[in-house]
């Protein structure tokens, strides 16, 4: 969601002035999650999601509505013009590196070494490389490199 989707600020916010926070209150529940890498890997119907997901159908129900209303799906009709599809707007999509990045925490942390599991890969088949963040110098940064800063 873009700082011009964001009207006024929400009272309910959990941590007004921190981003992670803001995030968490808008994805950071288990599905909310699930539904946006569905939709990056090609769901589109409630029914595909609910399959994907095995989500409870009232409980799928209010995150897909609930990630439309805070613009990281968009509603649109079906090409067959029979049904409504979801569709990743630019904020969605813009949650790609997080997903990422959960992924390959979970292959180091949440698997056994030899436990298979399933793997990312680009369009020729290669899988997708380890990312990390670096610097404006190019080294890599981490919590013991970084701290929080206000803006105010």
């Amino acid at each position: 969601m873009s700082r011009t989707t964001m009207r006024a600020p929400n009272p309910g916010w959990t941590d007004p002035d921190c981003p992670v926070a803001r995030t968490l209150d808008l994805v950071g529940d288990r599905w909310s999650l699930l539904v946006i890498r569905d939709a990056m890997d090609g769901a589109r119907s409630f029914t595909e999601f609910q399959r994907r997901t095995g989500i409870a159908r009232n409980i799928l129900a209010d995150r897909l509505r609930k990630l439309t209303a805070h613009g990281l799906l968009a509603q649109h009709t079906a090409k067959s013009g029979r049904r409504q599809e979801y569709v990743l707007t630019d904020a969605g999509r813009d949650l790609f590196p997080v997903i990422l990045t959960l992924r390959q925490w979970g292959e180091r942390h949440a698997f056994a070494p030899d436990e298979t599991h399933s793997t990312l890969v680009d369009q020729r088949g290669t899988p997708v490389p380890e990312i990390a963040p670096t610097s404006a110098d190019g080294s890599v940064l981490d919590a013991d490199t970084t701290h929080v800063q206000k803006t105010r």
